[in-house]
């Protein structure tokens, strides 16, 4: 799976609920290794400031689907 494959999902956090937004980034050591991907909430309107990134690491995934990752934060 391609990281602009991941891109294109929402991710939902499965202990509320809560839609975090889509993966704009990843951070990604020395090695190659990606240590963290940092998802950004979704802008209902171009004037709402910015919220807060959120990051999370591969162990916090619990299910890629076709349309969303699961994650538990």
């Amino acid at each position: 799976m391609m990281l602009s494959d991941l891109q294109a999902k929402d991710i939902i956090n499965i202990k509320d609920g809560n839609n975090l937004g889509r993966i704009v980034d990843a951070k990604v050591d020395e090695r190659g290794q990606i240590n963290y991907f940092v998802a950004e909430p979704k802008k209902m309107f171009k004037m709402v400031t910015r919220v807060g990134d959120v990051s999370f690491g591969f162990d916090k995934i619990k299910k890629i689907g076709e349309d969303v990752i699961l994650v538990e934060i």
